[in-house]
């Protein structure tokens, strides 16, 4: 197998930040996704090399290990515990013997199918695949029923079902959804995490939702009813006399699903934040005065 740079692929230098591969790969993958490129045969090969280059650099360990070994990565520990059992066989015999790095391209072949030897032939290790990682960015709307996406991981269309309640950062596994094993070994899984933007009203904190809900004086004092805004839908509320600022009421079940718990959800808490009337014509002045009164004497 011909060695790829992956640095390259993604126009950074060896010595790129997290951040800086990151932002490399957002804006590659923008332009060569296929949705943009329908029919583009170049573009969609582009996007599978981008992905690849950023499934290995943008993970400190798998990019340690290209780094390292290069085409070779994803065999590093086999090779590395191999190279040590030879090592140890070798000077048990002789005392010196050993690998050097120049040699890991041929020891490799020799271990995974494409050796000279034919002692090799026929009996190469299975490996497991790698694994891939991917993000997917969605609404906090998007995750309050349960939904179907169709995702591009490497060139391949997988179908997936999101649960109603999945929280920001969460990660999934999606089992032999990676790379293909390495002699019929089994392959990779797919790892998802998902990132939640929130451009509602509500906070969200686990299965509950928080909303502030403004109160005129006048209702906080002689109580009445109002209509207030949940995340799927309108209830009236009651309000109590002499309702103080800051006060907290709680609605049961008119919170956020809760993950693979069907019919199951969180609370909504209902901060209320009283507001001081402004603009007050002669006469509201003129009774605010007489309540100052009755309130010294």
């Amino acid at each position: 197998m011909a060695f790829i740079d992956y640095y390259k692929i993604l126009g950074v230098a060896k010595t790129a930040t997290e951040k800086e591969i990151k932002t490399a790969y957002r804006k590659l993958a923008r332009k060569h996704h296929p949705d943009v490129n329908p029919d583009n045969k170049e573009a969609e090969n582009k996007f599978k090399e981008i992905n690849e280059a950023n499934e290995v650099l943008s993970h400190s360990e798998s990019r340690k290990k290209y780094d390292k070994y290069g085409k070779d990565w994803k065999h590093g520990e086999e090779f590395e515990k191999a190279q040590r059992q030879q090592q140890r066989k070798a000077q048990h015999q002789s005392g010196r013997q050993s690998y050097s790095n120049e040699e890991h391209s041929d020891f490799f072949e020799s271990m995974f199918g494409g050796g000279r030897s034919s002692r090799n032939q026929g009996r190469s290790p299975k490996y497991k695949g790698q694994d891939y990682n991917a993000e997917l960015h969605l609404n906090l709307k998007d995750v309050y029923t349960s939904q179907q996406q169709v995702l591009t991981v490497n060139g391949k269309k997988i179908r997936l079902t999101i649960p109603a309640g999945v929280e920001n950062g969460q990660v999934i596994k999606i089992k032999g959804k990676g790379g293909t094993g390495v002699n019929n070994g089994p392959d990779g899984d797919l790892f998802i995490k998902f990132n939640i933007d929130n451009h509602t009203q509500f906070k969200r904190e686990g299965n509950n939702l928080y909303q502030n809900v403004n109160l005129d004086l006048y209702t906080s004092i002689l109580g009445g009813e109002i209509t207030v805004n949940t995340f799927n839908g309108k209830v009236k509320l009651k309000i109590k006399l002499e309702t103080k600022n800051e006060s907290k009421l709680k609605l049961k079940g008119k919170g956020f699903p809760i993950y693979k718990k069907e019919g199951e959800f969180g609370d909504l808490v209902i901060t209320f934040h009283i507001k001081t009337p402004t603009d007050l014509s002669e006469k509201e002045i003129e009774l605010f005065k007489e309540l100052q009164k009755i309130k010294k004497k």
